[in-house]
Protein backbone atom coordinates (compact mmCIF):
# COMPACT_ATOMS: atom_id res chain seq x y z
CA UNK A 1 0.00 0.00 0.00
CA UNK A 2 2.63 2.41 0.94
CA UNK A 3 4.52 1.52 -2.41
CA UNK A 4 1.68 2.30 -4.27
CA UNK A 5 1.19 5.68 -2.49
CA UNK A 6 4.94 6.28 -3.68
CA UNK A 7 4.26 5.77 -6.80
CA UNK A 8 1.14 7.82 -7.05
CA UNK A 9 2.93 10.69 -5.52
CA UNK A 10 6.13 10.53 -7.75
CA UNK A 11 3.35 10.68 -11.07
CA UNK A 12 1.48 13.09 -9.23
CA UNK A 13 4.96 15.03 -9.10
CA UNK A 14 6.37 13.91 -12.70
CA UNK A 15 2.71 15.35 -14.61
CA UNK A 16 2.91 18.46 -12.45
CA UNK A 17 6.44 19.19 -13.55
CA UNK A 18 5.81 18.41 -17.29
CA UNK A 19 2.31 20.99 -16.94
CA UNK A 20 4.71 23.49 -15.13
CA UNK A 21 6.78 22.94 -18.09
CA UNK A 22 4.25 23.66 -20.37
CA UNK A 23 3.01 26.48 -19.47
CA UNK A 24 6.49 27.80 -19.09
CA UNK A 25 6.82 27.22 -22.93
CA UNK A 26 3.54 28.86 -23.50
CA UNK A 27 4.68 32.25 -21.82
CA UNK A 28 7.66 32.62 -24.46
CA UNK A 29 6.30 33.62 -27.67
CA UNK A 30 9.43 32.79 -30.16
CA UNK A 31 9.62 35.41 -33.19
CA UNK A 32 11.94 33.78 -36.18
CA UNK A 33 14.06 36.56 -37.59
CA UNK A 34 14.85 35.49 -41.06
CA UNK A 35 17.43 38.18 -42.48
CA UNK A 36 20.44 38.48 -44.91
CA UNK A 37 23.34 38.88 -42.63
CA UNK A 38 26.31 37.93 -45.46
CA UNK A 39 26.04 38.36 -49.47
CA UNK A 40 24.75 41.34 -51.26
CA UNK A 41 22.15 43.16 -49.00
CA UNK A 42 24.13 42.30 -45.93
CA UNK A 43 23.08 46.10 -45.26
CA UNK A 44 20.11 44.96 -45.01
CA UNK A 45 20.01 42.43 -42.26
CA UNK A 46 22.48 44.89 -40.59
CA UNK A 47 19.81 47.60 -40.26
CA UNK A 48 16.68 45.44 -39.54
CA UNK A 49 18.71 43.79 -36.87
CA UNK A 50 20.43 46.52 -34.66
CA UNK A 51 16.57 47.79 -34.88
CA UNK A 52 15.07 44.78 -33.65
CA UNK A 53 17.69 44.53 -30.35
CA UNK A 54 16.77 49.17 -29.98
CA UNK A 55 13.10 48.32 -29.91
CA UNK A 56 13.66 45.17 -27.14
CA UNK A 57 16.12 47.14 -25.21
CA UNK A 58 13.92 50.03 -25.03
CA UNK A 59 10.56 48.11 -24.62
CA UNK A 60 11.64 45.46 -22.71
CA UNK A 61 11.36 41.58 -23.39
CA UNK A 62 8.21 40.83 -21.39
CA UNK A 63 4.57 41.76 -23.62
CA UNK A 64 1.13 40.79 -22.42
CA UNK A 65 2.69 38.33 -19.74
CA UNK A 66 4.94 36.79 -22.50
CA UNK A 67 8.68 36.76 -22.73
CA UNK A 68 10.02 37.57 -26.19
CA UNK A 69 12.80 35.23 -27.68
CA UNK A 70 14.15 36.23 -31.17
CA UNK A 71 16.04 33.69 -33.10
CA UNK A 72 17.95 35.10 -35.65
CA UNK A 73 18.59 33.14 -38.81
CA UNK A 74 20.65 34.48 -41.68
CA UNK A 75 19.21 33.27 -45.45
CA UNK A 76 22.14 34.85 -47.48
CA UNK A 77 18.70 36.60 -49.59
CA UNK A 78 18.50 33.36 -51.20
CA UNK A 79 15.19 31.79 -51.55
CA UNK A 80 15.63 28.26 -50.92
CA UNK A 81 17.57 29.19 -47.81
CA UNK A 82 14.60 31.47 -46.51
CA UNK A 83 12.48 28.75 -47.21
CA UNK A 84 14.25 25.93 -45.03
CA UNK A 85 14.65 28.11 -42.71
CA UNK A 86 11.33 29.09 -41.52
CA UNK A 87 10.52 25.61 -41.78
CA UNK A 88 13.06 25.03 -39.31
CA UNK A 89 11.90 27.61 -37.26
CA UNK A 90 8.39 26.68 -37.40
CA UNK A 91 8.84 22.66 -36.88
CA UNK A 92 11.68 22.46 -34.84
CA UNK A 93 11.67 25.64 -32.94
CA UNK A 94 8.02 26.18 -32.55
CA UNK A 95 8.31 29.86 -33.39
CA UNK A 96 4.77 32.06 -32.67
CA UNK A 97 6.06 34.15 -35.83
CA UNK A 98 8.78 34.42 -38.67
CA UNK A 99 9.66 38.48 -39.62
CA UNK A 100 12.22 39.93 -41.55
CA UNK A 101 12.46 38.99 -45.60
CA UNK A 102 14.98 40.91 -47.11
CA UNK A 103 14.17 40.82 -50.39
CA UNK A 104 10.60 39.76 -52.12
CA UNK A 105 11.70 36.46 -53.27
CA UNK A 106 12.64 35.59 -49.36
CA UNK A 107 9.04 36.80 -48.60
CA UNK A 108 7.23 35.00 -51.27
CA UNK A 109 9.44 31.68 -50.45
CA UNK A 110 8.00 32.12 -46.41
CA UNK A 111 4.22 32.97 -47.60
CA UNK A 112 2.68 29.25 -47.54
CA UNK A 113 4.59 27.77 -44.37
CA UNK A 114 3.25 30.87 -42.50
CA UNK A 115 -0.15 29.79 -43.87
CA UNK A 116 0.01 26.40 -43.01
CA UNK A 117 1.05 26.75 -39.89
CA UNK A 118 -1.45 30.32 -39.19
CA UNK A 119 1.73 31.99 -37.54
CA UNK A 120 2.00 35.41 -38.40
CA UNK A 121 4.86 36.75 -41.22
CA UNK A 122 5.88 40.47 -40.36
CA UNK A 123 7.46 41.78 -44.14
CA UNK A 124 9.76 44.87 -42.74
CA UNK A 125 11.77 44.54 -46.00
CA UNK A 126 10.41 43.46 -48.72
CA UNK A 127 8.10 45.62 -51.07
CA UNK A 128 6.68 44.21 -53.96
CA UNK A 129 2.74 45.05 -54.07
CA UNK A 130 1.59 41.39 -54.45
CA UNK A 131 3.27 39.76 -50.96
CA UNK A 132 0.53 40.57 -48.91
CA UNK A 133 -1.67 38.55 -51.29
CA UNK A 134 0.06 35.37 -50.49
CA UNK A 135 -1.54 34.48 -47.60
CA UNK A 136 -3.52 35.77 -45.02
CA UNK A 137 -1.29 36.06 -42.22
CA UNK A 138 1.33 38.35 -43.70
CA UNK A 139 1.37 42.12 -42.47
CA UNK A 140 3.68 44.51 -43.77
CA UNK A 141 5.70 47.45 -42.02
CA UNK A 142 7.99 48.31 -44.77
CA UNK A 143 6.99 49.42 -47.80
CA UNK A 144 5.96 49.02 -51.60
CA UNK A 145 7.94 49.88 -54.51
CA UNK A 146 4.84 51.36 -55.83
CA UNK A 147 3.97 54.30 -53.21
CA UNK A 148 7.45 55.39 -53.88
CA UNK A 149 7.77 55.65 -57.56
CA UNK A 150 3.96 57.18 -58.90
CA UNK A 151 4.95 59.62 -56.42
CA UNK A 152 8.19 60.35 -57.75
CA UNK A 153 6.74 60.56 -61.41
CA UNK A 154 3.95 62.81 -60.29
CA UNK A 155 7.12 64.88 -59.05
CA UNK A 156 8.84 64.79 -62.65
CA UNK A 157 6.35 66.34 -64.52
CA UNK A 158 5.46 69.01 -62.05
CA UNK A 159 9.42 69.82 -62.64
CA UNK A 160 9.62 69.81 -66.51
CA UNK A 161 10.93 66.38 -66.73
CA UNK A 162 9.58 64.85 -69.84
CA UNK A 163 12.08 62.19 -71.19
CA UNK A 164 13.71 59.39 -69.36
CA UNK A 165 15.44 56.52 -69.05
CA UNK A 166 14.16 53.78 -66.44
CA UNK A 167 17.10 51.35 -64.95
CA UNK A 168 15.26 48.64 -62.59
CA UNK A 169 17.16 45.39 -61.23
CA UNK A 170 15.32 42.05 -62.66
CA UNK A 171 13.12 40.75 -60.67
CA UNK A 172 9.54 41.53 -58.88
CA UNK A 173 10.00 44.90 -56.92
CA UNK A 174 11.95 46.56 -60.38
CA UNK A 175 8.95 45.59 -62.26
CA UNK A 176 6.39 47.13 -60.41
CA UNK A 177 8.78 50.10 -60.08
CA UNK A 178 9.28 50.10 -63.58
CA UNK A 179 5.79 49.97 -64.08
CA UNK A 180 4.19 52.51 -61.33
CA UNK A 181 6.57 55.05 -62.72
CA UNK A 182 6.12 54.67 -66.51
CA UNK A 183 2.12 54.70 -66.38
CA UNK A 184 2.40 57.95 -64.19
CA UNK A 185 4.55 59.20 -65.96
CA UNK A 186 3.84 58.66 -69.59
CA UNK A 187 -0.03 59.54 -68.96
CA UNK A 188 1.00 62.72 -67.25
CA UNK A 189 2.53 63.34 -71.02
CA UNK A 190 5.94 61.91 -70.45
CA UNK A 191 8.21 59.69 -72.63
CA UNK A 192 10.12 56.46 -71.54
CA UNK A 193 12.93 56.90 -73.70
CA UNK A 194 14.37 53.33 -73.21
CA UNK A 195 13.40 50.93 -70.02
CA UNK A 196 16.44 49.43 -69.39
CA UNK A 197 16.50 45.89 -66.99
CA UNK A 198 19.36 45.12 -65.01
CA UNK A 199 20.60 41.79 -63.70
CA UNK A 200 19.90 41.77 -59.73
CA UNK A 201 22.96 39.53 -58.94
CA UNK A 202 26.60 41.51 -59.18
CA UNK A 203 25.29 44.15 -61.51
CA UNK A 204 27.81 46.08 -63.30
CA UNK A 205 25.61 49.31 -64.37
CA UNK A 206 28.45 50.68 -67.09
CA UNK A 207 27.00 49.17 -70.53
CA UNK A 208 23.46 50.16 -69.53
CA UNK A 209 24.52 53.60 -68.48
CA UNK A 210 26.78 54.19 -71.48
CA UNK A 211 23.02 52.73 -73.00
CA UNK A 212 21.00 55.23 -70.90
CA UNK A 213 23.64 58.30 -71.63
CA UNK A 214 22.91 57.51 -75.59
CA UNK A 215 19.23 58.29 -75.20
CA UNK A 216 19.81 61.71 -73.92
CA UNK A 217 16.76 61.44 -71.44
CA UNK A 218 16.53 64.76 -69.03
CA UNK A 219 16.47 62.10 -66.14
CA UNK A 220 16.72 58.63 -65.67
CA UNK A 221 14.71 56.57 -63.06
CA UNK A 222 16.58 54.21 -60.54
CA UNK A 223 15.42 51.52 -58.58
CA UNK A 224 18.11 49.14 -57.05
CA UNK A 225 17.72 47.03 -53.69
CA UNK A 226 18.85 48.66 -50.68
CA UNK A 227 22.93 48.07 -50.61
CA UNK A 228 23.88 48.80 -54.69
CA UNK A 229 22.77 52.23 -54.19
CA UNK A 230 27.05 53.33 -53.48
CA UNK A 231 28.06 51.01 -57.10
CA UNK A 232 25.25 52.63 -59.03
CA UNK A 233 26.16 56.23 -57.73
CA UNK A 234 30.05 55.92 -58.54
CA UNK A 235 29.79 54.21 -61.69
CA UNK A 236 27.34 57.14 -62.68
CA UNK A 237 30.37 59.88 -61.70
CA UNK A 238 33.10 57.91 -63.91
CA UNK A 239 31.40 58.00 -66.99
CA UNK A 240 30.72 61.78 -66.38
CA UNK A 241 27.11 61.21 -66.46
CA UNK A 242 26.65 63.87 -63.11
CA UNK A 243 28.26 66.86 -65.62
CA UNK A 244 26.20 65.82 -68.54
CA UNK A 245 22.67 67.63 -67.11
CA UNK A 246 21.53 64.17 -66.46
CA UNK A 247 19.03 64.08 -63.41
CA UNK A 248 18.93 60.94 -61.15
CA UNK A 249 15.17 60.54 -60.00
CA UNK A 250 13.73 57.20 -58.05
CA UNK A 251 12.58 55.36 -54.89
CA UNK A 252 15.19 55.84 -52.03
CA UNK A 253 16.94 52.76 -52.01
CA UNK A 254 19.58 54.33 -54.31
CA UNK A 255 20.42 57.18 -51.91
CA UNK A 256 19.84 55.12 -48.60
CA UNK A 257 20.86 56.60 -45.60
CA UNK A 258 23.38 53.72 -44.58
CA UNK A 259 25.57 54.22 -47.74
CA UNK A 260 24.83 57.67 -48.71
CA UNK A 261 27.66 59.39 -45.82
CA UNK A 262 30.35 57.47 -48.23
CA UNK A 263 28.95 58.66 -51.89
CA UNK A 264 30.59 62.48 -52.08
CA UNK A 265 29.25 65.28 -52.87
CA UNK A 266 28.46 64.44 -56.55
CA UNK A 267 25.12 63.02 -55.41
CA UNK A 268 23.85 66.62 -53.39
CA UNK A 269 20.80 67.52 -55.45
CA UNK A 270 19.62 63.88 -56.28
CA UNK A 271 16.49 63.94 -55.80
CA UNK A 272 13.78 61.01 -55.11
CA UNK A 273 10.67 59.60 -53.09
CA UNK A 274 10.59 57.43 -49.89
CA UNK A 275 9.35 56.57 -46.52
CA UNK A 276 11.98 57.60 -44.19
CA UNK A 277 15.24 59.77 -43.95
CA UNK A 278 17.11 59.96 -41.03
CA UNK A 279 16.74 63.56 -41.03
CA UNK A 280 13.14 63.31 -41.25
CA UNK A 281 12.02 66.19 -38.71
CA UNK A 282 10.17 65.41 -35.83
CA UNK A 283 10.66 64.33 -31.86
CA UNK A 284 10.39 60.86 -32.23
CA UNK A 285 12.89 60.21 -35.04
CA UNK A 286 15.01 62.61 -33.69
CA UNK A 287 15.13 60.51 -30.47
CA UNK A 288 15.28 57.38 -32.61
CA UNK A 289 18.68 58.37 -34.31
CA UNK A 290 20.62 59.52 -31.52
CA UNK A 291 19.75 55.70 -29.34
CA UNK A 292 20.05 54.16 -33.00
CA UNK A 293 23.94 55.78 -33.73
CA UNK A 294 24.56 54.86 -29.63
CA UNK A 295 23.81 51.85 -30.14
CA UNK A 296 25.70 50.99 -33.56
CA UNK A 297 28.38 54.02 -34.68
CA UNK A 298 26.00 54.24 -38.18
CA UNK A 299 22.62 55.98 -38.75
CA UNK A 300 19.66 53.90 -38.83
CA UNK A 301 17.92 53.47 -42.42
CA UNK A 302 14.56 52.90 -44.38
CA UNK A 303 15.09 49.09 -43.63
CA UNK A 304 15.91 49.68 -39.49
CA UNK A 305 12.42 51.62 -39.35
CA UNK A 306 10.49 48.56 -41.33
CA UNK A 307 12.26 46.44 -38.47
CA UNK A 308 11.89 49.01 -35.40
CA UNK A 309 7.97 49.43 -36.55
CA UNK A 310 7.45 45.57 -37.02
CA UNK A 311 8.42 44.92 -33.26
CA UNK A 312 6.26 47.24 -32.79
CA UNK A 313 3.42 45.57 -34.66
CA UNK A 314 4.46 42.29 -32.66
CA UNK A 315 4.49 43.85 -29.39
CA UNK A 316 1.22 45.30 -29.51
CA UNK A 317 -0.96 43.04 -31.15
CA UNK A 318 0.11 40.77 -28.25
CA UNK A 319 -1.54 43.39 -25.84
CA UNK A 320 -4.41 44.04 -28.22
CA UNK A 321 -5.41 40.41 -28.33
CA UNK A 322 -4.87 39.87 -24.66
CA UNK A 323 -2.01 37.55 -24.46
CA UNK A 324 -3.19 35.55 -26.92
CA UNK A 325 -0.53 34.29 -29.33
CA UNK A 326 -2.77 32.23 -32.31
CA UNK A 327 -2.08 33.54 -35.85
CA UNK A 328 -5.97 34.34 -36.67
CA UNK A 329 -6.01 36.50 -32.77
CA UNK A 330 -2.82 38.55 -34.01
CA UNK A 331 -3.64 39.55 -37.10
CA UNK A 332 -6.59 40.24 -36.40
CA UNK A 333 -5.50 43.07 -33.50
CA UNK A 334 -2.82 44.11 -36.65
CA UNK A 335 -5.31 44.87 -38.79
CA UNK A 336 -5.97 48.82 -38.68
CA UNK A 337 -3.45 49.37 -35.91
CA UNK A 338 -2.29 53.14 -36.10
CA UNK A 339 0.80 54.70 -34.18
CA UNK A 340 3.32 57.17 -35.35
CA UNK A 341 6.20 55.99 -36.53
CA UNK A 342 10.08 57.65 -36.36
CA UNK A 343 9.33 57.86 -40.07
CA UNK A 344 5.71 59.69 -39.61
CA UNK A 345 2.38 58.57 -39.07
CA UNK A 346 1.51 54.90 -39.68
CA UNK A 347 -1.12 52.36 -39.96
CA UNK A 348 -1.63 48.89 -41.03
CA UNK A 349 -4.44 48.86 -44.01
CA UNK A 350 -7.33 46.71 -42.69
CA UNK A 351 -8.36 45.12 -45.81
CA UNK A 352 -4.59 44.41 -47.58
CA UNK A 353 -2.52 44.08 -44.05
CA UNK A 354 -0.21 46.26 -46.47
CA UNK A 355 1.40 49.58 -44.85
CA UNK A 356 -0.48 53.00 -45.40
CA UNK A 357 2.25 55.83 -44.97
CA UNK A 358 3.45 59.40 -45.50
CA UNK A 359 5.64 59.59 -48.57
CA UNK A 360 8.34 62.14 -48.52
CA UNK A 361 10.58 64.37 -51.50
CA UNK A 362 14.00 64.77 -50.48
CA UNK A 363 16.75 66.36 -52.34
CA UNK A 364 20.68 64.97 -51.00
CA UNK A 365 22.24 68.23 -49.12
CA UNK A 366 25.23 68.64 -47.49
CA UNK A 367 23.92 69.46 -43.44
CA UNK A 368 27.11 69.42 -40.40
CA UNK A 369 29.33 68.50 -43.06
CA UNK A 370 27.30 65.16 -43.30
CA UNK A 371 24.79 64.32 -46.75
CA UNK A 372 21.20 63.45 -46.09
CA UNK A 373 17.83 62.93 -47.79
CA UNK A 374 16.64 66.21 -46.58
CA UNK A 375 12.83 66.63 -47.30
CA UNK A 376 10.65 69.08 -48.77
CA UNK A 377 6.97 67.53 -49.66
CA UNK A 378 5.14 65.36 -48.00
CA UNK A 379 2.21 63.01 -49.50
CA UNK A 380 0.48 61.81 -46.67
CA UNK A 381 -1.44 58.67 -45.50
CA UNK A 382 -0.53 56.64 -49.24
CA UNK A 383 -2.01 53.35 -49.93
CA UNK A 384 -0.22 50.88 -52.29
CA UNK A 385 -1.20 52.23 -55.84
CA UNK A 386 -1.30 48.48 -57.09
CA UNK A 387 -3.84 47.65 -54.87
CA UNK A 388 -6.09 50.06 -55.12
CA UNK A 389 -6.00 49.87 -58.81
CA UNK A 390 -7.77 46.73 -58.25
CA UNK A 391 -10.77 47.87 -56.11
Amino acid sequence: MLRRQLLAGCAALAFGLAAAGGAAAQDVFKIGLILPMTGQQASTGKQIKAAVDLYMAQHGNTVAGKKIEVILKDDGAVPDNTKRLAQELIVNDKVNAIAGFGVTPAALAAAPLATEAKIPQIVMAAGTSIITERSPYIARTSFTLAQSSEIIADWAIKNGIKKVVTMVSDYAPGADAQKSFSDKFTAGGGTIAEAIKIPLANPDFAPFLQRAADAKPDAVFIFVPSGQGGTFMKQFVERGMDKSGIKIIGPGDVTDDDLLPNMGDQVIGTVTAHLYSADHDSAKNKAFVEAFKKANNFRPNFMAVGGYDGMHLIYEALKKAGGKTDGDSLIAAMKGMKWESPRGPMSIDPDTRDVIQNIYIRKVEKKNGELYNVEFATFENVKDPVKAAKK
